[in-house]
């Protein structure tokens, strides 16, 4: 008798073992080395044809004719350096500009959305006044709305003292982008189900209450990739201040330009923008697959 409860124990034993809870079979250990080693091999496979192709373009571009000249007058290291000061300082009032700028459109778009909400014929003088502000700006070309701000408002003479180009450029900025996005923060908004609202409302919240605690939170987790590649476009259209006259990083470049009749400091203008812009650009992939894996947990088949 005992020594057969002893083999019945021998055979159970190892089945309650592969059926614990977190117990991982054999072939699922398989499965996961062989992905292994799938991804070592596209990573490397990946690696290689870059630097091959990279090495091919290289090799194309120096190869033409004219390389010679555009290397003098686009990539010529003394006027990169000489450049440099310069084109850096500008950029700095670049940053300040954006930072005023950003704050300003996420005030005044927040607004402008939530104006959007209100419901009734009363309000609708309201709606329509902020739908043709984001139709108006929307459809303008940014440059032209700084010549308009830049140069019209001063122009009007109101008794307004004389402020630096920044400033205005500052202003045309906010109100180009606070349509764009006003209406990406709407979206948010529309996208928010409707018994959020109703939930809110049942528990005694206001309209504004239900907004601000309820409606706003849900909207901006749903658009923040969208208002971060608006941000990452504002960062760029930033350096349109300089045709108003201020001494961005793309003025200084200018100047530069003349001075050395050389294109150096346009390229080192440009590689500074695009190294103010790439943090913010990893930032929105980041948070847009980081969206996308919470979305799809455990839809993956």
């Amino acid at each position: 008798m005992a020594g057969r409860l002893r083999r019945e124990r021998a055979v159970v034993a190892p089945r309650s073992v592969a059926d614990a809870p977190g117990a991982v079979s054999d072939l699922e250990l398989g499965r996961r080395a062989f992905r292994r080693r799938q991804s070592t091999r596209s990573v490397v496979v990946a690696a290689v044809s870059t630097i091959a192709f990279a090495a091919l373009a290289w090799w194309a571009i120096t190869s033409t004719p004219g390389w010679s000249r555009v290397q003098f007058s686009f990539l010529d290291g003394a006027t990169f350096a000489s450049a440099w000061p310069r084109v850096v300082e500008g950029l700095w009032l670049n940053v300040r500009v954006l930072v005023v700028a950003a704050i300003g459109v996420a005030v005044v778009s927040c607004a402008l959305s939530a104006l959007r909400t209100l419901r009734g014929p009363v309000f609708f003088p309201v709606r329509a006044l902020v739908r043709g502000y984001t139709d108006l700006f929307r459809g303008m070309p940014l440059i032209i709305v700084l010549y308009l701000v830049g140069f019209g408002v001063p122009g009007l003479g109101l008794g307004i003292p004389r402020l630096p180009a920044e400033f205005w450029g500052t202003i045309a900025l906010v109100l180009t982008y606070s349509a764009y996005v006003s209406e990406v923060i709407r979206a948010g908004i529309d996208a928010v189900h409707p018994s959020q609202r109703l939930a809110a409302r049942s528990l005694g919240l206001s309209h504004a209450k239900t907004l601000r605690l309820v409606v706003f939170p849900q909207a901006l987790r749903k658009v923040t990739p969208a208002l971060m590649n608006d941000f990452v476009s504002m960062q760029k259209d930033v350096g349109l201040i300089s045709v108003l006259g201020a001494v961005d990083a793309v003025r200084a470049a200018q100047i530069e330009t003349a001075t050395a009749a050389n294109f150096t400091p346009y390229v080192l203008a440009g590689l500074l923008f695009v190294l103010l812009a790439l943090p913010t650009i990893w930032l929105t992939d980041w948070l847009s697959a980081r969206l996308r894996r919470r979305e799809q947990a455990g839809s993956v088949v």
